[in-house]
């Protein structure tokens, strides 16, 4: 209870104090997404963001010097995954640690008879199941300023710890009710599959193929589309969209029509389908 106290003080304390002006620009210049939020929207990711830079610990590995400018780029993205979740500020990462660019990340892989070799491999991130997330600047940065690539290591590991809430790396985060996860198993098990069988026939397609290494990395892979290139999603893969549109409780494509119709307003433009 003390604890619990002491915990919801400091956050207190820190929120009373306007956000910094430097902080906000570089969110507005690095982050395009950004931009697109609403006012009461910006001003979660601003207070979250805070939070979550104060009460992780964050290194720079690899000789980088993480400055906050670089801590709220990533904290914002990360946080925006929770923007309508409930949530407790991702309460089983415990630190964040940053490399300059790629680094090498321990992997274990189960052979023939159970036979488990580890390796050393080349990665942009990694959501440690203990509580740590690694990752990488340059993807970092390169994600953040294209937001219709597809790809973002923030989302990607941050949807593994959401993935890890309940104890498990399988794919599925903790959902509201039974009906939710009948639903999960039965669309991703679908989606998953196909992609298996697509890219098996040498068939393009929009998910990465890195996702079809396991239904965690499914997700994570489907995360970044939805966030990123919702409106190519929803219109190849419409039942995936609304599944992660109902657990996330966001709806990009919403979001990013919005944004245009406002342009639309404010250039004194007619709505679509009338003429001059």
């Amino acid at each position: 209870m003390i604890w619990k106290w002491w915990k919801n003080f400091k956050r207190r304390r820190i929120l009373a104090q306007p956000f910094p002006e430097d902080l906000e620009h570089v969110l507005r210049e690095h982050l395009p997404v950004y931009r697109t939020l609403s006012g009461e929207e910006r001003a979660k990711i601003q207070s979250d963001s805070r939070i979550l830079m104060a009460e992780k610990h964050w290194e720079g590995c690899g000789g980088l010097n993480l400055t906050d400018r670089m801590k709220v780029l990533i904290a914002a993205q990360a946080v925006l995954l929770i923007l309508y979740l409930q949530h407790d500020h991702y309460r089983r990462v415990g630190s964040i640690l940053v490399y300059p660019d790629t680094f090498i990340a321990p992997s274990q892989q189960e052979g023939p008879g159970g036979m488990v070799s580890e390796s050393d491999v080349p990665a942009h991130g990694q959501a440690v199941s203990s509580g740590t997330v690694i990752l990488a600047w340059t993807p970092i940065i390169e994600g953040a300023a294209d937001p219709h690539d597809g790809r973002n290591v923030v989302f990607h590991e941050f949807a593994h710890k959401l993935d890890m809430l309940d104890g498990f790396v399988d794919g599925t985060p903790p959902l509201s009710n039974q009906r939710q996860y009948d639903a999960w198993t039965r669309i991703m098990t679908e989606h998953y599959e196909q992609l298996r069988e697509d890219l098996k026939a040498g068939r393009r397609t929009l998910l990465d193929p890195y996702a079809a290494t396991n239904p965690a990395e499914f997700f994570a892979v489907a995360t970044e589309c939805f966030f990123e290139i919702g409106s190519t999603l929803k219109r190849r893969h419409p039942d995936l969209y609304r599944l992660l549109a109902e657990f996330y409780r966001q709806d990009p494509v919403a979001r990013h029509q919005r944004l245009i119709g406002e342009a639309v307003r404010q250039a004194g433009l007619p709505p679509s389908g009338e003429t001059l």
